[in-house]
């Protein structure tokens, strides 16, 4: 019995002292999951010992690292969105197009009527002064016009509009009006200077038209045919008439897309508008297949050759020109059709010597700024809420693109040679004067804008330097 009392005791002895080493082994967390005071030490064991399980790798932005090509490309056409959607954004492209054409047409006006007036006995020089002068002259006409509030723009319109028509029934006198090339629609003002009166009909039709259109707008009298179409259609066609008795079918062109824009503009309905083109069409049939010289223009579309007599001769050396020029052209200056083979290089087919001399790039390049001056016009035309701005803005943007894809497409074969100067690049004041105070026209528009009134409003110095003052936070005396 002592015996047997003695191994109990042994074996209770023995359990106690494995539960105890037990109780000593076991983690905290599962001794005392209840108690927060054991969660502390639990955790501080797991977290080093490093049994935490590892995070999954954050993807890296603006701090560095590799960028997803899609997400790249979607930040950069945000940030050019918002670019192009500031409010001044029109009005720099408007005068920075403007510029850098009239710029660039100035350097090739000087490379294309070089050898043009040594032909002549005169100058090299004689052709690029002249027309530095009148951009000089329209320099200042775009900065007037660009001053001048849309109030005194509609002032101007009806006295530029009947000094416009006694100008050009003053061509048709005998002993006043001269002819060019076979078109009588100049007059001599004494010297080398010469003035075309049509080229000013375009901007008095557009300034003429937009503030008919918006008075009768505001009478609410535009739902009604009879006031759309009188007086402006009457009026536009007594421009026409005139035009045509000189038989410069190029400019009446220019002046029918001013009218259509303007009944575009106004939402004249499709019936309507069928109507004039068709009739607008039909003179133009007549026009142009009574008269051989116009059909032998026709017939020059997309020729590759001369022709019998060499009555393509001109437009297919305007396609050699082009042809000649390659990606990045011959160089400034050393164009090879210039040396008589080209007629009219500094005028009609100046964009023919800047492909020769520059290339396609330089071609592309004067397309370009073409496209963004269209772009800001059409842009300050369908913001604005003032509806003379919006027919005038039409009006000036119809007519500077219309105008150049003639004069363009001219030179590509693609159109007949209406013999129309490319906008603010081709030689010629009176066609660069009235140009440029179009464009003028626009830039004032695009500063009347509200968002871009206030944008050059916090441009100012004074005003710029007030709203930095009050952005600074005074620092204490002893902070450097």
């Amino acid at each position: 019995m002592p015996a047997e009392e003695s191994s109990a005791a042994l074996r209770g002895d023995r359990s106690r002292a494995t539960a105890a080493i037990s109780r000593a082994l076991t983690p905290p967390l599962l001794a005392g999951a209840g108690s927060p005071a054991a969660l502390g030490p639990a955790l501080r064991v797991r977290s080093a010992t490093g049994s935490r399980r590892p995070s999954a790798p954050r993807s890296k932005g603006r701090s560095g690292g590799p960028r997803s090509p899609r997400g790249g490309v979607r930040r950069m056409y945000e940030q050019a969105r918002r670019a192009w959607d500031r409010p001044l954004t029109a009005y720099y492209l408007i005068l920075g197009a403007g510029l850098l054409i009239t710029v660039l047409g100035l350097v090739m006006v000087y490379s294309a009527s070089m050898i043009k007036a040594l032909e002549l006995d005169k100058p090299g020089t004689y052709f690029f002064r002249k027309q530095f002068l009148a951009a000089v002259i329209g320099a200042g006409l775009m900065a007037l016009a660009a001053r001048m509030p849309a109030k005194l723009h509609r002032a101007f319109a009806y006295p530029l509009l009947m000094g416009t028509v006694f100008l050009m029934v003053l061509v048709q006198v005998p002993g006043i009006g001269m002819s060019v090339n076979g078109n009588r629609n100049w007059l001599y003002l004494g010297g080398p200077f010469q003035l075309q009166p049509s080229e000013f009909g375009k901007l008095a039709l557009v300034l003429w038209g937009a503030d008919l259109l918006a008075r009768k707008q505001d009478k609410r009298l535009l739902t009604q045919w009879k006031h759309m179409l009188v007086p402006l259609v009457p009026v536009a066609f007594m421009l026409l008439g005139l035009i045509m008795l000189g038989g410069d079918m190029g400019t009446a062109i220019i002046l029918t897309a001013i009218l259509f824009g303007l009944l575009w503009l106004a939402g004249a309905p499709t019936r309507l508008f069928a109507g004039v083109l068709a009739f607008a069409g039909l003179i133009a049939f007549v026009l142009i297949k009574t008269s051989p010289n116009r059909m032998s223009r026709l017939a020059c579309i997309g020729a590759s050759e001369p022709g019998p007599g060499d009555s393509c001769w001109q437009a297919v050396h305007g396609i050699y020109a082009l042809a000649s020029g390659g990606w990045f052209g011959s160089g400034l200056g050393a164009s090879v059709e210039k040396w008589g083979q080209l007629p009219e290089p500094h005028t009609d087919f100046i964009f023919a010597i800047t492909g020769e001399e520059l290339g396609l790039a330089g071609t592309l390049s004067v397309l370009a700024l073409f496209a963004a001056l269209g772009y800001a016009g059409i842009r300050v035309a369908g913001r604005t809420e003032d509806p003379f701005v919006r027919y005038a803005a039409g009006g000036v943007t119809t007519w500077i693109t219309v105008q150049a894809v003639i004069n363009i497409g001219a030179v590509l074969g693609l159109l007949p040679i209406a013999g129309v100067p490319l906008p603010l690049f081709s030689y010629g004041g009176s066609a660069l004067l009235p140009t440029m105070f179009a464009v003028g026209l626009l830039i004032a528009f695009a500063r009347e804008d509200p968002a871009a009134k206030a944008a050059l409003a916090m441009r100012r110095p004074g005003v710029r330097w007030k709203t930095m003052r009050r952005r600074v936070k005074k620092r204490p005396s002893g902070e450097r």
